[in-house]
């Protein structure tokens, strides 16, 4: 090979590194931003209910706030339910399955309701809470658990937990 192919393909690889750099770089500033998201448990609604099967529907929604100047969008939202102290069981609110542009967006200063169906079920091991969630008897619920975040560069997973 001669002296000047190598000195194009060295020039080539090294422009790709800085490049490859820039972006890693880039990216990593996006984290910060990111993992400022604020989540809020809006309110938990009594849905549908299905005595025969005793399985219960019910309505959470979250208030997610972005107070950064990046714009993301919500991908998931694992949680823990519980009311009035007593696990009631685990949900999610997933838009994974959705391209980003299809997505809630949240541009700076941006608060927006997200909502999830959660779903109980009646057994021998959490009949008194089952009942009381069916029955109006729950006074307070707080979910805890990880929002993910995404940007076009990076993805941030942040726990929380919040309550009505």
């Amino acid at each position: 090979m001669e002296l000047q192919s190598k000195t194009t393909v060295y020039a080539a690889l090294g422009g790709t590194l800085a490049l490859m750099g820039g972006i890693v770089y880039y990216a990593g500033l996006d984290n910060a931003d990111l993992e400022l998201v604020e989540v809020e448990l809006a309110g938990v609604e009594l849905g549908d209910v299905n005595r025969a099967t005793g399985r219960a529907e019910l309505d959470v929604t979250f208030l997610v706030r972005n107070p950064s100047d990046k714009t993301f969008t919500v991908s998931l939202i694992a949680y823990e339910l519980y009311g009035d102290g007593r696990l009631l069981g685990s949900g999610q609110y997933s838009t994974a399955d959705i391209a980003l542009p299809g997505r809630a967006v949240f541009y700076a200063g941006a608060e927006v309701p997200l909502e999830s169906r959660f779903f109980i079920e009646k057994s021998p091991g959490n009949a008194a809470a089952y009942d009381a969630a069916v029955g109006g008897g729950i006074g307070s619920y707080e979910a805890e658990g990880i929002i993910t975040t995404e940007s076009s560069w990076s993805v941030v997973e942040k726990e929380f937990r919040a309550g009505t």
